[in-house]
């Protein structure tokens, strides 16, 4: 895997609510993402592994019948093919480790993140 330098990567504003940086090389993505408090993203499942890791905040994530709060310093394996959706309980800044690298994040085209909405919008 190559040095991968933050700055620069091109930052991607989804909405409001959720912003991310993301770099890649061969077979694994690393995506930099800070929520605010109430952000959802959608139920989805996707081909890749995932592992989320919670530098400061907390995540609720219904996955496979069960609520998981995952908190700082704190991570979850989400493996292939798995339902999950994620609500930030408190802002949060962490990472979202995935193998292969997703295309759709890369291409932009990741309807689901788009749809991310907060708890407030959603009433």
């Amino acid at each position: 895997m190559k040095h991968f330098k933050w700055d620069e990567i091109p930052e991607e504003h989804v909405n409001d609510k959720f912003v991310r940086k993301l770099a890649w090389d061969g077979g694994v993505m690393i995506a930099w993402l800070k929520c605010k408090q109430g952000c959802i993203v959608p139920p989805h499942a996707h081909h890749n592994e995932q592992l989320t890791f919670v530098i400061s905040g907390c995540w609720r994530f219904e996955m496979e019948g069960k609520t998981i709060l995952v908190g700082p310093n704190e991570m979850l394996y989400i493996p292939p093919n798995v339902v999950h959706q994620a609500e930030a309980v408190e802002d949060v800044t962490g990472y979202d480790i995935f193998s292969p690298p997703r295309e759709d994040w890369i291409k932009g085209d990741d309807a689901y993140l788009r749809q991310a909405t907060s708890t407030d919008e959603r009433e």
